[in-house]
């Protein structure tokens, strides 16, 4: 499991090997099995994770009772509620297995020790946190410019393997549909073909 850590960060940044073992060696694993929480609504977000084995789903539910998905995380991806995290205030945010799963843990502690005693670490993370915001801000112009069919097509051309891995309620709770509609844009798409 941290040699998977430990090639996720090499790619993101370079230091030395000594570093960024030291570094993981703050991780502590963790199994979680399929629909089990990693965090819920009103919790405070204490953790870091880095998913080995599984898949993740990270929503919201709205006042109707609407499940929203954020985003998944699956192998090679990295978990939080970044605003309950950073803050340490209540999440407005579920995190959940879909699938058995195994992820590494960093401590809001360790991750505050990581920061002062390996200085990468802050690159590291900044360079993260750009492309998480980059890849956030693409999703929610897409949301606002593109039809349904365009994002569910964007979707499973982006995220084939991923696409597999859910069922049809996830896809359309993701792309902010019914799944009776993914269902018509689904039947349609396999038409074109």
């Amino acid at each position: 499991m941290i040699e998977a850590l430990h090639l996720n960060i090499s790619r993101h940044i370079s230091s030395s090997q000594t570093d960024i073992t030291e570094f993981c060696n703050l991780f502590t694993s963790k199994t979680i099995k399929k629909k089990e929480f990693l965090l819920r609504e009103g919790e405070v977000c204490r953790f870091e994770a880095f998913v080995t084995k599984g898949l993740f789903k990270v929503y919201h539910i709205d006042a109707k009772g609407t499940e929203q998905i954020l985003y998944f995380g699956m192998e090679d991806w990295w978990l939080t509620d970044i605003d309950s995290f950073g803050n340490q205030s209540p999440s407005q945010l579920f995190i959940e297995a879909i699938e058995d799963s195994e992820v590494l843990i960093i401590s809001k502690k360790d991750k505050d020790f990581a920061y002062e005693n390996f200085p990468f670490v802050e690159k590291l993370f900044r360079i993260m946190t750009q492309k998480t915001h980059s890849a956030l801000q693409r999703r929610m112009i897409d949301n606002l410019s593109k039809t349904a069919d365009q994002r569910y097509l964007d979707f499973i051309e982006k995220y084939p393997s991923l696409n597999q891995r859910l069922t049809n309620l996830q896809v359309a709770a993701y792309l902010g549909i019914s799944h009776e509609f993914l269902s018509k844009i689904r039947r349609k798409t396999t038409k074109g073909k």
